[in-house]
C-alpha cells in the first residue's frame, strides 16, 4: 500500500509541474513576446527619425523635428512657426518619413 501512495504523489507533482510550465508559456506567448517585438518596433522607429520628419505625438498631435537630441526632441505644431515644444522622445507615436 506504501508504494502505490508514493507513485501517485510523484505523479501530482509531474502533472503540477507540467501545468506551471504550459501556463509559463501561455504567458510567455501572449504577453511578453509580442510586448518585447513591440518595443524593438519603437526603438528602431525612434532611432530612424531625422530632422525635418513628421511625427504624431502620444496625445495625436502633428508636428515637425526641428532638433533631436539623445533622450529629447524639439517639435514644431502648426503653421505659424512659434510653437516649438520640446519633448521626451518617448513621446512620438509615429514617425512619417520627409519626402522632399
Amino acid at each position: 500500500m506504501n508504494l502505490l501512495a508514493t507513485g501517485s504523489t510523484a505523479m501530482g507533482w509531474t502533472t503540477v509541474v507540467l501545468y506551471l510550465v504550459v501556463i509559463g508559456a501561455f504567458f510567455y506567448f501572449a504577453a511578453i513576446r509580442p510586448q518585447k517585438k513591440e518595443q524593438k518596433r519603437v526603438n528602431a522607429m525612434l532611432s530612424t527619425m531625422e530632422v525635418g520628419d513628421v511625427v504624431v505625438t502620444t496625445s495625436g498631435f502633428y508636428g515637425v523635428l526641428i532638433d533631436i537630441t539623445e533622450d529629447d526632441v524639439i517639435v514644431e505644431f502648426g503653421s505659424n512657426r512659434n510653437c516649438r515644444i520640446p519633448m521626451k522622445k518617448a513621446a512620438i507615436a509615429e514617425v512619417e518619413k520627409n519626402n522632399e
